[in-house]
């Protein structure tokens, strides 16, 4: 056992790091690591709520077991894990403890998960918003979608009535999200406004909505304080978690070998199994000649056949030229500078991209964003002011925010226009195969 003394610390850490609604007990990975099925449930439900608060999902206690674990295999597929182990196992949670503990200890070495969850459950005393200002290549990652969409047969078609229903109802949503939106915007800075120059941190200026609730209700205070302690005790059981890490990577190790040795019991028996069942071969095989015989003339047949390939591609070569030739006769007599516009066009946006990808890349903001108000009077009066707290984080100005949507919509309309031709092309090529069908374009 490595670090004996600094393994229960490691591990004790580790549960006290979690949130409070991810129960772990440091007795549940003794018994995970040998395979007892009474901490199978356990760990089940634990990487179900750890999983849930991952991906933003609404979670019970009371969710039935075969329901989390059908959630625990697709969310650990989509994260992908890909040991198939875990995905054998039942789906009533009667075994397996130690194939979850491996699973759980990906899921803290992989995606980060301690950080993930202090991130997603931290007390947000300030006002703040999502900002997403990364480059996102839709044009390289949406590359080949054409290609290799599915070809629909009679049986899979869908009522294009329906579709437009479901569009006409996602823009509905879209809106009324959207105006919810702006109404949460006009209160926050109402409330910016109105306690412009209240705040004891000048640098921030106002108070935020979750202070606002503790001026009109002190009462409240009392579990604000209780949740900021929590978060304390967590944000402290993560640093010494941090430190004895190593300790716990070390008796994963013990784990897997445990594993090991108790999977080599059982290969001489395999091995002589497959070994009894393979086919005995002798030294004189009848069918050797005539094998012999037919790789020869299907060598034969080959060499014939690349010749052939040869011929074909270097007439089809010559007919393409010429094609190419006359093409370009044709269009020296008609409609030329249209088409000369629409090639400097599209070599425009492609020089565009490729100046946008070549450009020096800027540090990114992603993520949560707090916001404060600012208008040109506070700004020049604590442009140059020191106050109680030190230096505030770099801002992100809306003009910024606007400037890169701007850009990211601009890219998008040209990817939605190519998207549309070639629909237009597909739709085309379907209807001539119609007999008796006219299609009028939009």
């Amino acid at each position: 056992m490595p670090g004996g003394r600094a393994l229960p610390g490691a591990v004790g850490a580790l549960c006290r790091a979690m949130p409070p609604p991810a129960r772990l007990v440091p007795e549940a990975l003794r018994r995970a690591k040998l395979d007892r099925p009474q901490a199978t449930l356990g760990f089940w439900r634990l990487l179900y709520a750890l999983l849930k608060q991952i991906h933003g999902g609404k979670w019970s206690e009371a969710d039935a077991i075969d329901t989390q674990i059908r959630f625990v295999k697709s969310a650990l597929w989509y994260q992908g894990y890909g040991r198939p182990e875990l995905y054998r196992l039942p789906s009533d949670g009667s075994a397996g403890s130690r194939e979850l503990l491996l699973a759980f200890s990906w899921l803290v070495h992989r995606i980060s998960l301690l950080e993930q969850l202090l991130a997603r459950n931290r007390v947000r005393t300030g006002d703040e918003t999502s900002v997403c200002m990364c480059e996102d290549d839709l044009s390289q990652s949406e590359q080949g979608t054409t290609e290799i969409a599915p070809e629909y047969g009679p049986e899979d078609r869908v009522d294009i009535r329906y579709l437009q229903w479901l569009n006409g109802r996602l823009r509905f949503q879209w809106r009324s999200l959207h105006a919810q939106h702006q109404e949460q915007c006009k209160l926050l800075h109402k409330i910016h406004l109105l306690t412009s120059g209240s705040h004891v941190d000048q640098i921030l200026g106002h108070f935020s909505v979750t202070e606002m609730d503790l001026i009109r209700q002190p009462e409240n205070y009392k579990q604000l304080v209780q949740l900021l302690e929590l978060e304390t005790m967590q944000l402290e059981a993560f640093l010494e978690w941090k430190q004895l890490e190593p300790v716990y990577w070390q008796w994963m190790e013990t784990v897997l070998d445990n594993m090991a040795e108790e999977g080599n019991m059982y290969k001489p028996q395999d091995a002589h199994i497959e070994k009894s069942s393979l086919p005995k071969v002798t030294s004189y095989c009848p069918w050797a000649d005539s094998l012999t015989g037919q790789i020869n003339k299907l060598s034969r047949d080959l060499m014939a056949l690349r010749d052939q390939l040869h011929e074909l591609v270097t007439h089809r070569k010559s007919a393409w030229e010429e094609k190419v030739k006359a093409r370009a006769e044709d269009l020296q007599r008609e409609d030329f500078p249209a088409t000369v516009r629409k090639m400097q066009e599209a070599v425009e946006l492609k020089l565009l991209d490729l100046s946008n990808l070549c450009a020096p890349k800027k540090n990114k903001v992603h993520g949560l964003c707090r916001l404060v108000y600012r208008s040109k009077h506070s700004a020049s009066k604590t442009g140059f002011s020191r106050s109680v707290s030190k230096e505030p984080a770099p801002a992100v100005s809306a003009t910024e925010v606007i400037r890169e949507l701007q850009m990211r919509e601009a890219s998008l309309q040209r990817e939605l226009k190519q998207l549309r031709e070639e629909c237009r092309q597909r739709l085309d090529e379907i209807a001539e195969g119609l007999d008796g069908v006219i299609c009028i374009s939009p």
